[in-house]
């Protein structure tokens, strides 16, 4: 198949294909801004064109094609992959790149390189006991996901795969070679680059019946739009839609017209395996659009569509899966094998990733994007398939865009990067990073770390057990109020607010379980039992007691392997800081923004692997002691601030802490000025860090003016952190943003708070349910609505007392419901 930047999209035999042009003028409707975005996509691509003196130029495969030419070349020398516009050049050794199949999913490398032979010694099975085959691959020949892999001069074979009709290799890219021939490249320097991953997103519409959801085997697919778009470029450079019946032409895109839906199916199928793409990604296409496409295929019996992966040999499988982690609950998925491609489905990383109220496309790309999908509603497609051209036409547009929106999304949060420099730092495949929990993570970077020193990993059954107490929550100040409001009579809800109008100095903790942990040597290795210390003579200097009473040995002993993980992932995150410093060229400073936050991620989640009691290696001791640790440390923090900064000590006034959550203290110091708070909160970093072992540090965070504190875990302020003249941001926690909650926020700018409060309240005319309760309240109210969705709330009237937390004055305001 040929295709071609400006076409968009192969020229598929048996199929009509819609020209691409003027706008059809029979469509009564002005064009949408997104169709818009089509036509400028299509003008920029033929400026480009003309610039290059060229009609088009061919799509060079992602990672850069590997060809071999067996009348230039003896078999142990290869062209090296090349970019785009560049000269091939003739290299000794044969460089894969990310992009290339089984660096992105190590199914594919299992069957393809291993052949589906443990090639591995077998004294060292013990130590993979807790992992599968695909990890204990990676971890002896020290691969890591989405590196960089070299095959020396010789060491390898080209494999000519053929399939039914075909004469030549369906990938010409694949190669035999022995495990412990592969040269993997850390993610430093050049090798840090991200190669240009193809992605593929789609979108699928049915021809529903009225009210039924359509079935696979009874509703058609009518219509599949695709969009490809190399990683790190901006616009899609293929744009096209499949559809049943014809179409009208769509500027800027592709149509192709199908009168069977057997062809229309057979057709997409070639297309994916034409374009092969490296991440296939779409909005819940893991549970729909995917087995939809499945099942409809078996059903019409499109023998030939299965074969959606790198692996001609290899049908993609429909398979139930169920998973369940902490943070996820319990999730019922469906999953399709599909080798040397990963399904990067966004719905599952949104759900993964973020705490949103409502995850359907339109409502996500309306949060992150201020987009919306065009406007057609679900009840009108098939009459609107049953219509003419025009109408289909419609529908495509529809489709075009949410196989667009996708893409948008994963480049305006990076997902991609972000998760490939996660598999990096902790060594596992992207898919896992998808399907599988936290431990994982952990796990091989315990794997890495124990082979290095010959020690055995031990599995450890368990199924929960005793729990532990957590980090230490000060109580937050908030103020006297008067006895006759706390009484919540009949009829009355009483929301209080205790409101700072003097700044607030924020101190934090840098990384304050990991460097806990590096501090006092928390380890498995490093754990000792109270019998053992007389058994190997140990001295009170050799070890350490925590404040749970467990027993460490000191690093002068033994240094733990958490430890050293730990110290290995502060400092690259420290260089890659460094380095995104430095770095000017933008998508360069995206990926390592994205490896810094992996690095960070990947810290902290050590600490919660030891504490999760139904998992791969939980110690309690371990988890316990770093929770004391930090209790302690808190209390300490507290002491140490109010007993340095009084006034008898030379200060303005006496500092006190007003609350303080895990990691961090909020103080008021009792000056005036936003730069006063930010001195003295370096200063008290500095000082108190003084009396902690190194390398745990209290730093100056940020500044909050003013501060509204309504409850633990609930809190907002102007946030200072830099410049003691502007604000960076207005910064909420805990405070849901419906409109009166965001106008009621705005308090913190007035000069007047409590008659800012007073006007939204009049003059917005806010309904009853908007506002803004006591957490108790509120949770009584949720019980009930979830008991009786029928049951009114019975408040007759809601009272706010804002409290000014320097003069102790309060206002009250209390109106009817009915009134507001």
């Amino acid at each position: 198949m040929d295709f071609k930047r400006r076409n968009g999209g192969p020229a598929m035999g048996g199929a009509s294909q819609a020209k691409k042009g003027k706008m059809s003028t029979e469509w009564e409707d002005s064009p949408s801004q997104f169709e818009e975005e089509l036509a400028l996509f299509d003008e920029m691509e033929m400026e480009a064109e003309s610039e290059e003196g060229q009609a088009g130029h061919d799509v060079i495969p992602v990672g850069y094609c590997i060809h071999y030419t067996p009348k230039n070349q003896p078999m142990n020398t290869v062209m090296q992959a090349s970019p785009p516009k560049a000269t091939r050049l003739m290299k000794p050794t044969l460089t894969l790149r990310s992009g290339v199949c089984f660096v992105c999913t190590w199914k594919f490398l299992k069957l393809v390189v291993c052949g589906g032979h443990c090639l591995l010694d077998p004294t060292k099975h013990l130590r993979y006991a807790v992992c599968t085959c695909d990890g204990r691959f990676m971890v002896d020949s020290d691969v890591v996901g989405c590196c960089w892999i070299e095959l020396p001069k010789g060491k390898y074979r080209l494999r000519e795969e053929r399939s039914e009709g075909q004469t030549g290799s369906k990938y010409p890219g694949k190669v035999d070679v022995a495990w412990n021939d592969l040269v993997s490249h850390p993610a430093e320097g050049e090798w840090q680059r991200i190669a240009p991953l193809r992605v593929l997103s789609f979108d699928i519409e049915c021809a529903g019946r009225k009210g039924v959801f359509p079935e696979p085997e009874i509703d058609p697919v009518i219509q599949i739009a695709s969009m490809v778009q190399r990683q790190g470029e901006k616009e899609p450079f293929i744009r096209t839609v499949f559809t049943l019946q014809s179409c009208a032409s769509i500027v800027g895109s592709q149509i192709l017209c199908f009168t069977q839906e057997k062809l229309l199916l057979q057709s997409w199928a070639e297309f994916v395996r034409t374009v092969d793409p490296d991440i296939i990604t779409g909005y819940n296409i893991q549970n729909f659009d995917l087995p939809y496409l499945l099942n409809r295929a078996a059903t019409l019996k499109v023998n030939v569509f299965p074969y959606l992966g790198r692996v001609w040999s290899s049908k993609s499988v429909l398979k139930d899966s169920s998973f369940q982690s902490k943070q996820m609950g319990r999730r019922e998925n469906k999953t399709v094998n599909m080798e040397g491609r990963v399904q990067f489905d966004l719905l599952q990383v949104l759900l993964r990733d973020y705490k949103l109220r409502s995850y359907t496309l339109n409502a996500v790309s309306f949060h992150f994007l201020q987009e919306q999908k065009e406007d057609v509603q679900h009840s009108i497609i098939t009459d609107l398939q049953n219509g003419n051209e025009q109408t289909r036409r419609r529908l495509a547009v529809y489709c075009l865009k949410d196989a667009y929106l996708p893409l948008r999304l994963l480049q305006k949060l990076m997902c991609v990067i972000n998760y490939m420099e996660m598999a990096r730092v902790t060594g596992v495949p992207l898919t896992y990073l998808l399907s599988r929990g936290q431990q994982i993570k952990v796990v091989s970077q315990l794997l890495r770390q124990a082979m290095k020193q010959d020690l055995v990993m031990p599995v450890v059954r368990t199924e929960g057990g005793e729990d532990y107490t957590g980090a230490t929550v000060i109580e937050p100040e908030k103020g006297f109020v008067p006895a006759s409001l706390m009484i919540h009579q009949s009829g009355n809800c009483v929301c209080v607010y205790r409101y700072y109008s003097v700044p607030i100095t924020t101190l934090d903790f840098s990384s304050l379980y990991p460097s806990i942990m590096m501090a006092h040597n928390l380890c498995y290795t490093t754990l000792l039992q109270k019998s053992q210390v007389e058994k190997l003579s140990l001295s009170p200097e050799d070890f350490i007691k925590t404040p749970t009473g467990d027993l460490f040995v000191k690093s002068s002993v033994r240094k733990g392997l958490l430890p050293e993980i730990l110290e290995n992932l502060l400092s690259a995150r420290k260089r890659a800081k460094a380095e995104l410093k430095k770095e000017t060229d933008p998508f360069k400073k995206q990926v390592l923004d994205g490896r810094q936050l992996a690095l960070k991620i990947s810290a902290n989640s050590v600490y919660g692997f030891t504490g999760a009691q139904v998992g791969k290696l939980p110690c309690l001791e371990i988890s316990q002691s770093v929770t004391g640790f930090g209790r302690q440390m808190i209390e300490q923090t507290k002491q140490h601030v109010e007993s340095k900064y009084t006034i008898s000590n030379g200060y303005q006034a006496d500092a006190k802490v007003i609350y303080g959550d895990t990691d961090s203290v909020m103080v008021k110091l009792g000056v005036a000025t936003v730069q006063e708070a930010m001195n003295l909160g370096k200063e008290a970093a500095d000082w108190v860090s003084s009396y902690f072992v190194p390398p745990i540090k209290l730093e100056f965070e940020k500044v909050y003016y003013p501060y509204l504190l309504i409850n633990k875990k609930r809190y907002a302020g102007l946030y200072f952190s830099s410049n003691a003249e502007h604000h960076d941001k207005m910064d909420c926690k805990g405070i849901v943003s419906s409109n009166l909650n965001l106008q009621f926020m705005s308090l913190l700018s007035e000069i007047q708070p409590i008659a800012f409060v007073l006007k939204v309240i009049l003059y917005h005319k806010a309904t009853f349910v908007t506002l803004l309760f006591s957490v108790q309240q509120g949770s009584e109210n949720k019980r009930e609505m979830r008991k009786n969705s029928n049951v009114t709330l019975g408040v007759q009237n809601i009272i706010l007392v804002v409290l000014n937390a320097v003069t102790t004055c309060s206002t009250v305001l209390s109106h009817r419901p009915q009134k507001l």
